[in-house]
């Protein structure tokens, strides 16, 4: 189902629970909520749809589409500024700091853990989606 997004900050701002079993609905939606947006965006995280669950969905640099529960970036190197927009943030891109190299730790839907590097933009954007979970707003 297709959800509509969460623009209050300070609900944004609340670090997300843990996601379990329980929370497959929230991944389906988040990845059809993801989908509904595709021509401007290319992230989201559950609090996104209203959903405080550490589940985060993504389309990477080769246009494939991901979902990470419980991610966690477990190294990062090269570090630089940027700008970055989101759609629950309304107002002109905002300055941040992100890593050119991250290593995330992260569970399937069928709570099998995973361990990959990210570079480039597929690991801007996976930054993003954990500060999301992590109630970080930019």
């Amino acid at each position: 189902m297709i959800r509509e997004l969460m623009h209050d900050p300070l609900f944004l701002a609340t670090k997300s629970e843990e996601a379990t079993a329980a929370d497959r609905a929230v991944s389906d939606d988040l990845l059809e909520t993801l989908q509904a947006h595709k021509d401007d965006c290319v992230g989201m995280a559950a609090n996104m749809i209203g959903v405080r669950k550490r589940i985060i969905a993504f389309t990477d640099e080769r246009g494939a589409v991901h979902v990470m529960w419980n991610p966690v970036i477990l190294k990062k190197a090269e570090a630089y500024d940027t700008t970055e927009g989101c759609l629950s943030l309304l107002g002109d891109p905002r300055p941040c700091k992100r890593y050119r190299t991250i290593k995330v730790q992260w569970q399937t839907p069928e709570l099998q853990t995973r361990i990959k590097t990210f570079t480039g933009f597929t690991a801007q954007i996976i930054q993003h989606e954990i500060d999301h979970c992590n109630g970080v707003l930019i």
